[in-house]
């Protein structure tokens, strides 16, 4: 498995990088399966240098907030007008109730029958896995003023544990148990923020991996660009010695 950093910076593009967006690919002897794991503001263009976009398998869409959905109307567009014909079978998208009309509602103008020409739209349920291919896709409700969703993604034995939005809450435990790479939001910090239920701080994300236990790597993620990346690292290290921060571009081959 393959973890890729497409874009990293929560809450709203940052200078130097898109919003949400994590590209995992699994190669199963005979072909590399690519499944993608959100699609904030500014995603598209960088994921282009990563993936052709016809080669994407799927979709999933841990929330309906644009720094996390946004640019599924540029692949919209890259699908449906592209110059040698859409591609002939629809993409399988995952995200929670309501999906395929929360997208389309962004796209001013959308022709009749939505987005469904393209896209084959699923509804995510709490603890019902999904499989694309080699790829086993469990997601956990999670914690956050909106229908929100984490992914745990599994593959010959790897685990990959995304967190998507979340605040503390019982699911992160099966969602980063054993994990070798948990990827964590991390957008608030201690003694700024203070509200509850929205984000986790660095600390809480520490916690919480420690706590589920078997985690082999954390990676704070989901930054604000008004975040100090370093100050959120030492947040986490007391928890978690040698915790990273996500970079876009950053790779991580797991397994």
């Amino acid at each position: 498995m393959r973890v890729t950093v497409i874009g990293c910076s929560g809450s709203f593009a940052g200078p130097n990088s898109a919003a949400s967006s994590y590209l995992v690919s699994v190669d199963d002897g005979e072909r590399t399966w690519n499944v993608l794991f959100d699609l904030g503001n500014g995603a598209l263009g960088p994921l282009q240098r990563h993936v052709d976009l016809r080669d994407l398998d799927a979709v999933f869409i841990s929330h309906l907030h644009p720094d996390h959905c946004a640019d599924i109307c540029g692949l919209y567009v890259a699908h449906h007008y592209a110059p040698a014909g859409a591609p002939a079978d629809r993409l399988p998208v995952w995200g929670p109730s309501e999906t395929a009309a929360r997208v389309a509602l962004m796209y001013h103008g959308l022709e009749d029958g939505g987005m469904d020409k393209v896209f084959d739209f699923g509804r995510l349920s709490d603890s019902v896995a999904v499989s694309i291919g080699p790829v086993t896709i469990t997601p956990y409700a999670v914690n956050h003023p909106v229908e929100a969703f984490g992914f745990r993604v599994e593959a010959d034995g790897v685990v990959l544990s995304y967190t998507g939005d979340t605040d503390s809450c019982d699911n992160l435990t099966p969602l980063m148990t054993g994990a070798d790479l948990v990827l964590a939001d991390s957008a608030f910090v201690d003694g700024r923020d203070e509200v509850r239920g929205v984000h986790l701080t660095a600390s809480r994300a520490a916690q919480a991996a420690v706590a589920a236990g078997g985690v082999k790597r954390l990676v704070l993620t989901h930054l604000p660009a008004w975040n100090d990346a370093e100050v959120c690292r030492a947040q986490a290290e007391p928890f978690w010695p040698g915790v990273e921060v996500a970079r876009p571009d950053d790779v991580y081959d797991l397994g």
